[in-house]
């Protein structure tokens, strides 16, 4: 009969003993310094890179004040132009200016980057100069604790520049700014038509 294998316990290797370690391949073999960097975005900019970009001129017209008024906006994007105007038999400048901006960026279908521009100095600079952004902290209250004037109308533009990327720009009322004249003129015929 055939004897059995036998398997003795394996001896353990000399101390001091140094074996081959096993190299495994990495899974990028390019250097980092050279690999190609990812372009860097922040949300902002990834937003504004899918946004629409639209042009507005806006403008309101009063006569007396108060008194019937009228406002108008041009919006324009690539070779698209759009006017939109209204009036109103009892009201104040002021309401047809901001009247003017709120209806041109209420026509806007979809989020846009936009460059607005208005010859009113009230309405720019109260977001250029932070003036709505401090309201809002003192609850619609001006810096001296009276209730700021328009504030509904004011709180709709606001949360209109939150959907959209707005940048205010203020312009030289009745000068040789073509589309802030036209804004006028229409502005004026809707005065007319009351």
């Amino acid at each position: 009969r055939p004897q059995k294998e036998q398997y003795t316990q394996k001896e353990p290797s000399p101390k001091g003993t140094v074996y081959p370690k096993r190299t495994v391949p990495k899974r990028n073999s390019v250097p980092k310094k050279n690999r190609p960097q990812k372009e860097q975005y922040t949300q902002k900019d990834k937003r504004s890179d899918f946004m629409q970009k639209v042009t507005i001129y806006t403008d309101g017209a009063c006569s007396g004040n108060p008194g019937p008024g009228g406002w108008a906006a041009v919006l324009i994007s690539g070779d698209y132009k759009k006017e939109i105007s209204g009036g109103s038999k009892e009201t104040t400048n002021n309401i047809m200016e901001l009247t003017a901006i709120l209806e041109a960026l209420k026509a806007l279908k979809t989020e846009c980057e936009v460059e607005l521009y208005s010859d009113s100095a009230y309405s720019v600079n109260a977001f250029n100069q932070g003036w709505i952004y401090n309201w809002i902290k003192k609850g619609w209250r001006t810096a001296g604790g009276s209730e700021v004037k328009n504030k509904e109308i004011w709180q709709e533009i606001y949360s209109l520049t939150k959907k959209h990327k707005v940048t205010f720009n203020k312009v030289k009322g009745h000068s040789d700014v073509e589309l802030n004249n036209r804004c006028d003129e229409l502005a004026r015929a809707e005065i007319d038509k009351l």
